[in-house]
């Protein structure tokens, strides 16, 4: 299975507590709940889809208790998302944990890198992680993720916890793009290894030119 990544960020890249106030406040982070306003039909339309090829879910404790709370309440056979997170396996790496009701679950407490490297070999199309940023963050340092898939929201915050921080560098190609009415930007970035690097010169007879480092 390929390891996807399904997050939602500010323009500023902050990726904490989303949808509301209650999910993370923590170091004093009082402004939970920023997509709301910007979640329209579009909105839908774009991350909808994106359950389609799921057939296991890698998640965060913090993200899985959230998570835990509602969607088993969520029992329309017609809401994809719902479906799938309630039939489909959850893994969720964890030192706190020692049991979990909701159907499925997996609680792993061995080595991350090596427990996902394992999950990934199995067969099956996507194995999806959603939120969970401290552990998207140790899974981009291991380099195990190879589809990112974000949700960009025309808010700028200026707090908070942020996607990218203390990753590793890479290189990221684009597979598509798509936006609604909102202002939402969908973004599907497929992983492309190490960074190539280069620079600008100006050449003998003054014209700018981009030279590639290696």
């Amino acid at each position: 299975m390929k390891l996807t990544v399904t997050m939602f960020q500010s323009l500023d890249g902050v990726l904490q507590s989303p949808g509301g106030p209650e999910e993370d406040p923590s170091q004093g982070f009082d402004l939970g709940g920023w997509l709301v306003p910007s979640v329209d039909e579009g909105f839908g339309e774009i991350a909808g889809p994106w359950f389609d090829d799921a057939d296991a879910f890698l998640l965060g404790r913090r993200t899985y208790e959230l998570m835990a709370q509602h969607w088993p309440h969520v029992t329309d056979p017609a809401d994809t998302a719902a479906t799938k997170l309630n039939t489909l396996p959850k893994y969720v790496p964890t030192s706190t944990l020692t049991e979990a009701t909701w159907h499925g679950t997996h609680l792993l407490s061995g080595d991350l890198a090596a427990e996902v490297r394992e999950l990934k070999s199995r067969p099956g199309r996507a194995l999806q992680v959603h939120g969970s940023g401290r552990l998207v963050q140790s899974l981009l340092r291991a380099e195990l993720v190879d589809e990112l898939r974000l949700m960009t929201f025309p808010v700028v915050l200026g707090t908070g916890q942020r996607l990218f921080e203390g990753v590793v560098p890479a290189s990221w190609r684009l597979a598509d793009v798509r936006s609604t009415p909102a202002g939402v930007i969908g973004h599907t970035y497929e992983y492309a290894g190490r960074p190539a690097l280069g620079s600008i010169r100006v050449d003998a007879e003054g014209r700018e030119e981009l030279v590639d480092a290696r």
